[in-house]
């Protein structure tokens, strides 16, 4: 018994077969009743569209490559079912990876993309070099970049505004009576990262006041391990900070857990506030203070973003106008920040 075309499809749905096409991958150029009959009509027939066929006719793979710094980070999970939620919508699924922050794994990914003809390509919080996004641009792959941490300012972006976020946390701590307030801030994570110190800097020079070197940490990563790391060196200042604000909940897990081991009850001896709201942030003990960005949302834009050029351009980037979104988030006070005693 022959199998059922698309042809087959658009005939009971009194549609031509480009109809069917848009249709049954979610464009919004088909009217939303237009869709539903040839959806009914395809699962009446038990159409099922073949992949391997529409990418060697299309040219396209309906996949998006999605490359995170670390995927055992909770943020980049959120981030993640943003992604993939708008994505599936229309019809694509993901190839994801994991720079690790290593020039030569971001290499390997490259090769892995490009090989299995990602449609486009969605950068979250790290840094490909320029020879790197060259070779997705030239070979007409989009990019879009999440929290960009380079130097490189890209033409479709969607930002945190991470510079307002821990303006916001400083000025809690300002509000609550703080004046000696320190930073723990991730070296591997570049733009993002200064942007919060830079935040913190400013919100205390309204105040009259400014943060002393001496206060400003940094380590190689931002997983708790590293903040738990830093604590020793807190610990050590002769005058010591009453408010350590912390580059991303996961420092601020470890070093809640370093100061606790070391004798010293948050928030009675110091304030700690985290950045990102992950799930876990609510559950520790006390549950942190931390600035929630949208996740999810974050994700879902950056998705919406690169689905958006591949529709209207088909490939030909050049005449599309720049792209930068910022979002904004939203400080959640919670039990590990008080006034100083």
């Amino acid at each position: 018994m022959p199998s059922t075309t698309i042809k087959d499809v658009a005939k009971l749905a009194g549609v031509d077969h480009s109809t069917v096409s848009r249709a049954l991958h979610g464009s919004p150029l088909i009217s939303s009743e237009t869709t539903d009959r040839v959806r009914q009509a395809a699962v009446k027939l038990g159409y099922q569209p073949s992949a391997a066929a529409r990418s060697l006719k299309t040219r396209s793979s309906r996949v998006l490559g999605v490359v995170v710094s670390q995927i055992d980070d909770p943020f980049f999970g959120e981030v993640l079912q943003g992604v993939e939620e708008a994505a599936q919508s229309s019809g694509y699924s993901l190839f994801i990876a994991a720079s690790q922050h290593d020039q030569e794994r971001q290499e390997a990914i490259v090769r892995a993309m490009r090989e299995h003809r990602v449609d486009g390509l969605i950068i979250c919080s790290t840094s490909f070099d320029s020879v790197q996004n060259r070779q997705f641009l030239d070979d007409g792959i989009p990019i879009v970049v999440v929290n960009n941490q380079s130097e490189k300012d890209y033409k479709y972006s969607i930002y945190h505004d991470d510079v307002d976020g821990s303006r916001q946390i400083t000025r809690h701590l300002l509000e609550l009576g703080h004046r000696r307030i320190a930073y723990l801030g991730n070296s591997l994570s570049g733009r993002t990262t200064l942007d919060r110190l830079s935040g913190v800097e400013q919100e205390l020079k309204a105040a009259g006041l400014e943060i002393p070197p001496t206060y400003v940490f940094e380590v190689a990563g931002g997983k708790s391990e590293h903040g738990f790391a830093a604590i020793k060196s807190l610990l050590g200042l002769s005058r010591r900070p009453t408010a350590l604000i912390c580059f991303n909940d996961m420092l601020a897990i470890g070093a809640l857990q370093g100061l606790q081991q070391a004798g010293f009850q948050v928030p009675q001896d110091i304030s700690i506030t985290g950045f990102d709201n992950i799930a876990f942030s609510a559950y520790t003990q006390p549950p942190l203070t931390t600035f929630d960005q949208p996740k999810r949302f974050i994700g879902a834009e950056a998705a919406r973003l690169i689905l958006g050029l591949l529709e209207s351009a088909e490939g030909s980037l050049s005449s599309q106008e720049s792209a930068i979104k910022v979002l904004q988030g939203r400080l959640l006070l919670r039990a590990s920040t008080a006034a100083p005693q």
